[in-house]
């Protein structure tokens, strides 16, 4: 897997300008509703989708950039986070009740896609859920090469999971509008 650490060092430092506080609601209040115990955010960046969380919830965050990681733990200190892939997420599996993405499967490379999703599944006790800028065939979103579109609906149809959820965001809740998969292991 490529990973451009200044690209993300960079993003890490304007992300909390990117706060979406209604995004962050949407996902505690979905875990919540799924009676999830345990929640992973794979590719957590600075924390800002966990921040509507309780203190006293299990919540996890995975990342590859030690530099959002460290502004997430500053903000977030009753939290667990870890540095670590999306390629071998370092959790035993059904380890979590819910485990999410946000705009993370967009950065993948389309050889590492299976594996990741895979490891998704692997490390999920009850749902999955991805929330990442849909396109039917994963087209290029930029030229640099950098991020795809994604068909999660597809690539989800070889695993053994319900798809409960395959629906744009409403724009007052994510103004880009992911697609929001939501999906029970079977």
């Amino acid at each position: 897997m490529k990973y451009d650490n200044d690209f993300w060092t960079k993003y890490a430092n304007t992300n909390d300008s990117n706060y979406n506080e209604e995004f962050s609601k949407f996902i505690c209040d979905l875990a919540l509703s799924l009676r999830a115990q345990t929640v992973l955010e794979v590719g957590c960046g600075t924390g800002n989708d966990l921040r509507a969380f309780p203190e006293n919830f299990d919540v996890h965050g995975l990342d590859l950039n030690d530099h959002a990681l460290e502004k997430a733990k500053q903000k977030l200190g009753s939290f667990k986070f870890k540095k670590g892939s999306i390629l071998e997420l370092p959790y035993e599996n059904s380890s979590f009740d819910l485990v999410f993405t946000h705009k993370v499967l967009n950065y993948i490379d389309d050889n590492d896609m299976l594996d990741a999703i895979s490891e998704l599944f692997r490390v999920s006790r009850k749902y999955i859920v991805n929330f990442e800028l849909f396109g039917e065939d994963e087209d290029l979103i930029s030229p640099d090469g950098k991020s795809r579109y994604r068909n999660l609906y597809k690539r989800w149809l070889d695993f053994k999971v319900k798809i409960i959820s395959n629906v744009d965001m409403h724009e007052e809740i994510d103004p880009e509008k992911s697609r929001f998969n939501l999906l029970k292991k079977l």
